[in-house]
């Protein structure tokens, strides 16, 4: 029997992902239930998951762990675990998120094995409206206590496939038989992730299943939004600088395990940022400016580059793993399994409609009326992953929205006319000058009378 002792330290508490009122978090530290040192049957080892009070009280496992091999997985290996939230559902009809099995029903037990420890396997008996994520095991022939898992609330969890085979029992001299299996994760629906806890199922034979209910935990990409820039107002004949924002108009928050990092391993990652930001800032890019002098409406044309590169993109998914327009799933050898998708309306792109490898210029056309001055902008989108602290994972990438076509007009004030009114000509008026006080004046004129003579008839 190999030692217990944890190689790394425990991880200390961290943010959980959050669905509904289901919290989930993440443990390193296993205690060893069993192994199959000193049995013919290959090598294989079986942990129970034991999230440590103080980082992570009220938590509990989803299943216990089986892996190949006697190595101790402690500080190695991490699964989710699940705690009931302090809030509970924003719909009163659903309940709490975790319930206890209501009993168990023994898959297999290792009598006639020679094996120097008992163990037994069980599947959990969920109760109604509840599933189980995993089986459990007993370190005797006797059924588990029921606070030994949590059952999940139906809407949490997604139906999900079947990997290959984990181990089987074969050669071990064992009255039964055991295999076991793990959850693969369907494809991730856009704006979700799809997780595998990290437990395994057992059957009671060597066969793979054609259909048993496998589920995953069913999360939602947190998205925040913020207030995108304002079109360009033209309000001259040449247009200024648009307004630009620091803030990011779109933040999705990605957790830890769908991030490839190439500073930390993956049990780092959990410890120093355990929810990655990818974000997305929006502005108006100037295309081209004219002004209409003549007396007829005028057609004027311009060639925007646009901004997206195959190269970025590629050199981006390979070094993160995070894929646009895309699912992505599991990317390091015995890492947490998982699918995920961004959103439409994060990366623009549609299942059937993708302009990230379009990089033929966009050509604008603007018919602009006489006297008037035009503007054509498009929005260009810069994308950044950053970790918890703040610093970049790799370099950013860009894509201009080709239907982001924005288009403003100025028309010139015409010139004032003043309209002064024609005044009547002024009626002509005699005036007598004024004599000079050293003139002298003429005698008046007096009316020509006739001399009277007396004569005698």
């Amino acid at each position: 029997m190999t030692t217990n002792t944890p190689i790394t330290p425990a991880i200390e508490r961290t943010e959980p992902i959050r669905i509904d009122n289901l919290l989930i978090n993440f443990t390193t530290e296993f205690l060893r239930i069993w192994d199959t040192d000193g049995l013919s049957a290959k090598s294989a080892s079986f942990w129970r998951p034991t999230p440590a009070p103080d980082a992570l009280p009220g938590y509990f496992p989803l299943g216990d762990v089986v892996t190949r091999g006697l190595s101790n997985i402690n500080g190695k290996k991490v699964v989710a675990v699940a705690c009931e939230a302090d809030i509970a559902s924003t719909d009163s009809t659903k309940g709490r998120a975790l319930r206890r099995p209501d009993d168990y029903e023994l898959i297999w037990k290792d009598s006639g094995s020679g094996s120097k420890r008992d163990l037994s396997i069980w599947r959990p008996r969920p109760p109604a409206g509840y599933v189980a994520l995993g089986t459990v095991c007993s370190s005797d022939h006797e059924k588990p206590s029921l606070n030994a898992v949590r059952c999940v609330r139906a809407d949490l969890v997604i139906p999900s496939n079947t990997s290959d085979m984990i181990w089987d029992d074969k050669g071990s001299g064992a009255r039964q038989r055991v295999s076991t299996w793990s959850a693969v994760p369907p494809a991730a629906l856009p704006g979700e992730v799809h997780l595998a806890s990290g437990s395994f199922f057992g059957l009671s034979n060597y066969t793979r299943p054609a259909s048993f209910p496998v589920y995953c935990l069913r999360l939602q990409i947190g998205l925040q939004l913020n207030t995108r820039p304002s079109p360009p107002v033209l309000c001259g004949e040449t247009p200024t600088s648009s307004d630009t924002t620091d803030d990011p108009c779109y933040t999705a928050s990605l957790p830890w395990f769908t991030i490839k990092d190439p500073r930390y391993p993956a049990t780092e990652q959990l410890r120093r940022s355990p929810f990655y930001q990818l974000e997305r800032k929006d502005r108006y890019i100037l295309v081209g400016h004219a002004r209409n002098t003549g007396n007829d409406s005028q057609i004027f044309r311009w060639s925007a580059p646009r901004a997206q590169r195959t190269a970025s993109l590629r050199t981006f998914s390979h070094t993160t793993s995070i894929e646009f327009g895309a699912q992505w799933q599991t990317h390091q050898h015995d890492a947490l399994t998982f699918s995920a998708r961004l959103g439409h309306d994060f990366t623009q792109c549609e299942i059937h409609s993708n302009e990230w490898g379009n990089m033929a210029p966009i050509e604008v056309v603007a018919v602009v009326d006489p006297n008037r001055s035009v503007a054509a902008y498009l929005v260009q989108s810069d994308y950044t992953l950053v970790r918890a602290d703040g610093t970049s994972v790799t370099e950013g990438f860009s894509y201009t929205d080709g239907s982001s076509l924005h288009i403003s007009q100025y028309a010139s004030p015409e010139p004032e006319i003043i309209v002064v009114p024609v005044s009547e000509a002024a009626e002509e008026q005699t005036v007598q000058a004024p004599l000079a006080e050293d003139e002298p004046s003429a005698p008046l004129s007096t009316p020509d009378q006739s001399a009277t003579t007396d004569i005698a008839p």
